[in-house]
């Protein structure tokens, strides 16, 4: 996964298992891991209901619309527009309190909406409507295998 870039979570922060999700990445600990399984090679994916056809992201494992459990797995564009941003600059997550200043926003990617980092770019540099492209990183931190996430940046 040499293409994609690599962040890093302090070893010195012992985070609950309710704050890192990272961990729940594998089959053996969650429904959704083929999101994550889709993800590692850089494809943004969620689910559809096969029943209703309800696209829902973040991924689920029934469906919010009609309780079905027949659900596939459907790729998402890597590329979008941004629909809404602003600046985080105090009150971080934990593990990231000393990367203030940054970039959060709504993401649209035609059927659904999504939020995530903007990585790349400063607040007064961006608009409305602005394209963004998929960036998909590796977390480095206190667990052994391997995590990503996704996160978006101004489409070069």
């Amino acid at each position: 996964m040499s293409d994609h870039d690599t962040i890093e979570l302090p070893e010195t922060i012992e985070l609950p298992r309710l704050l890192d999700f990272y961990e729940l990445q594998s089959a053996a600990h969650t429904g959704i891991h083929e999101f994550y399984e889709n993800l590692r090679h850089g494809q943004l994916s969620t689910t559809r209901c096969r029943d209703c056809g309800n696209l829902q992201f973040p991924p689920r494992i029934v469906c919010p619309e009609c309780q079905s459990d027949d659900l596939e797995y459907v790729d998402l564009p890597h590329e979008g527009e941004l629909f809404a941003f602003s600046t985080v600059r105090a009150g971080a997550p934990l593990g990231m309190q000393s990367e203030v200043p940054f970039v959060i926003g709504i993401v649209d990617l035609g059927d659904v909406q999504l939020s995530s980092r903007i990585d790349n770019a400063e607040y007064d540099d961006l608009e409305i409507g602005d394209p963004v492209e998929l960036n998909v990183t590796e977390i480095d931190g206190p667990v052994d295998h391997e995590r990503v996430f996704f996160r978006f940046e101004p489409k070069r």
